[in-house]
């Protein structure tokens, strides 16, 4: 019985694995075709802020998600900057028709292995996002501490749209 379970631990953890790597080869950008991530990555300790109409009322994210179609208005807001003990990330949102069109993420992180954890949490997060119409999404398993750093910025700037 041991053999059986090592064997089923070996074959989960090969698709774990394969599937990280499969997300892992996806360019190092947002998923928007801009390249917030990819520029973090070639100037890690430079921090971007949105400066085209973005929200700058400052206010702190509700613990509640917001969804499309609950009165977000049109626009381009900035959440505030979420951090963990690897950096930061700001994201920033667009609405259009009161639904989310666009997600864009930048991060003040530099190591390598955050660079590689962003590379594949970040499309992942943003299509998951854009497919919800909400923050109200999951954890990319791998990537917890930027999931949830991603989705307290997110979750900030829908208030402001939602202000």
């Amino acid at each position: 019985m041991s053999r059986r379970a090592s064997l089923v631990s070996v074959i989960a953890s090969l698709g774990i694995v394969l599937a990280g790597w499969r997300l892992g080869s996806a360019a190092l950008t947002d998923g928007s075709g801009s390249s917030a991530v990819a520029a973090q990555a070639a100037a890690p300790t430079a921090q971007t802020s949105a400066t085209d109409g973005t929200a700058t009322d400052g206010t702190a994210g509700a613990s509640t998600a917001t969804a499309a179609g609950t009165g977000l208005k049109d626009g381009s807001y900035t959440g505030a900057a979420a951090r963990n003990q690897f950096g930061s990330w700001t994201v920033s949102v667009t609405v259009s028709g009161g639904k989310i069109t666009d997600v864009s993420a930048t991060t003040t992180a530099s190591d390598g292995q955050s660079r590689r954890i962003a590379s594949y949490a970040v499309p992942t997060l943003r299509s998951e996002v854009l497919a919800a119409q909400s923050a109200k999404v999951s954890a990319v398993s791998g990537a917890t501490y930027t999931s949830e750093s991603y989705l307290s910025s997110l979750q900030s700037a829908l208030d402001k749209a939602n202000g």
